[in-house]
């Protein structure tokens, strides 16, 4: 028996709790690949979908399921690439039917904890896509809001930074320097409480480790 594996899914059932009291709809998912046919089974087809800067979303193999799936209209962020059409790109997502992501945080109380460069992913969480879905390792999880911030400082931030290639203190040290570098990803910092529309943000807690 994976006694690891055995108490993050005893801990994943208080956290869908703590989100369905939040107005946040939640499942458990067992691993990577009953994660993405969730996913598949939720977005209707016809639906118009896009995604943030997420590791978990694509370690799930999601976009790429969306797309062999061949009956949404996915608009894929890498094909966007100059600043134009990037912020071409962020408005479109707002339109979206379903938006994915992933989160920095969450807490043992159902809060969610994340951090942005730019403010475009914490926006179509805030405000904009009918639904979004947050694909969350076990990893991800912590106990309060205070080390949900910590967190995102000193686990997330810094390999971000190096996969991203960006000159912030904490690429070279591997911790937060609370810099005010222009290649800083921590501009915005954003806790979501809870969900004004009940189904509009959906959690899939999966009992593996996946991104920062």
């Amino acid at each position: 028996m994976n006694h690891v594996k055995t108490s993050r899914e005893m801990q994943a059932k208080g956290i869908i709790s703590a989100l369905e009291k939040r107005n946040i709809t939640a499942f458990y998912c067992e691993d990577a690949e009953a994660c993405r046919q969730k996913v598949l089974e939720l977005v209707p087809a016809e639906s118009v979908i896009s995604w943030g800067g997420s590791m978990s979303i694509h370690e799930c193999g999601i976009p790429q399921a969306l797309k062999d799936r061949g009956d949404c209209e996915v608009l894929d962020r890498s094909t966007y690439i100059t600043p134009e059409q990037q912020k071409e790109f962020a408005v479109k997502t707002f339109q979206c039917n379903y938006y994915l992501m992933s989160t920095n945080a969450i807490t043992l109380d159902g809060e969610l904890v994340n951090i942005d460069g730019y403010g475009n992913r914490v926006a179509s969480l805030i405000y904009g896509p009918d639904h979004v879905i947050v694909v969350a390792g076990m990893n991800k999880v912590v106990p309060d809001v205070k080390q949900g911030f910590d967190r995102v400082r000193n686990v997330a931030s810094p390999p971000n930074t190096v996969r991203l290639n960006k000159n912030t203190p904490c690429s070279k040290t591997g911790k937060c320097g609370d810099c005010m570098s222009p290649d800083c990803i921590c501009n915005q910092i954003v806790v979501t409480r809870r969900s004004r529309d009940k189904e509009r943000i959906i959690v899939l807690l999966v009992n593996e480790n996946l991104g920062f």
